[in-house]
């Protein structure tokens, strides 16, 4: 059985390292219950989410379980019915548009359609919480772009028009662009849609990569579970806009969960490394 919420919130209070010692939150959503104005039906009822400082959190669970409308709530692109949302301490209420930008980069599955503009051009974009108006390009904005675009491996689509990628190449420059804001906190909601197997393993590198090198805090909601086991500190399962499990891949990664959030009868190994082994889709009667 899953544990109950107040487990789970209990947990999350607590969060410890492996020697032991307390572990601070970028994130901090308290008491959140989400809606959207077109509907007064509430989508994620939450009392408590941390997402760990300097630690890869992946939110995992079926669609429709209110992943992506949490994560809305994380960078203020969705206002709580009820409860707020807290980044280093600071309720984002008390941010500006561009200040926040400045802490955490967003990547959204909502991207403006900007098909004529060159796939560099958009990545400079993503400098413009760090320039005033009338600021020209500096030279740190052309080191954030170049690393970024090294980090995203588009260095031969620098020239060409967002308009004529493929949908994987265009995911890879919004990437891009996100990284470029060079922020503490990054918020990704499905990096890995449209993308091959290569480029899947890619960009969760990158985003490992950023953790480790740079301590960059990531929230990121990955539909592959086997996936987010292996490339994430931590995971948050939910299930019917509730969270079911947070905490260690190693933890939350069992076959009840399995069963009971993704609706699949399979097997979990945890040697040498966290495996997935699906078996069969569980019948409706029995999720």
């Amino acid at each position: 059985m899953a544990r109950t919420q107040q487990d789970v919130d209990r947990e999350q209070e607590r969060i410890t390292d492996d020697n032991g010692d307390t572990v601070e939150s970028a994130l901090v959503g308290d008491d959140l219950e989400l809606s959207y104005p077109t509907s007064e039906e509430t989508i994620v009822d939450c009392a408590r989410l941390d997402i760990p400082e300097e630690a890869v959190t992946a939110l995992v669970g079926p669609n429709g379980s209110g992943k992506s409308t949490l994560l809305k709530a994380l960078s203020k692109h969705l206002t709580p019915a009820t409860g707020s949302v807290q980044i280093h301490g600071k309720d984002l209420d008390t941010f500006s548009r561009k200040e926040l930008a400045r802490e955490m980069g967003v990547l959204s599955q909502e991207n403006d359609s900007l098909g004529s503009i060159p796939v560099e051009d958009l990545i400079y974009h993503g400098r413009y919480p760090h320039r005033g108006f009338f600021d020209g390009v500096t030279e740190e904005d052309h080191r954030a772009v170049e690393r970024a675009i090294e980090l995203a491996g588009i260095d031969h689509l620098r020239e060409s028009e967002l308009g004529q990628l493929s949908g994987g190449q265009k995911q890879l420059a919004w990437i891009a662009m996100v990284l470029a804001q060079d922020t503490d906190v990054l918020l990704l909601d499905e990096p890995t849609t449209f993308l091959d197997i290569h480029h899947q393993f890619r960009v969760l590198e990158t985003i490992r990569q950023l953790n480790e090198e740079k301590g960059v805090t990531v929230a990121v909601i990955l539909h592959d579970i086997s996936q987010a086991a292996r490339f994430a500190d931590y995971l948050v399962a939910m299930c019917d806009g509730e969270l079911y499990d947070w905490g260690p891949p190693e933890e939350v990664v069992t076959e009840q969960l399995l069963a009971d959030v993704f609706g699949v009868e399979a097997s979990v190994e945890y040697e040498p490394e966290l495996q997935v082994l699906p078996k069969r889709a569980l019948p409706e009667s029995q999720t």
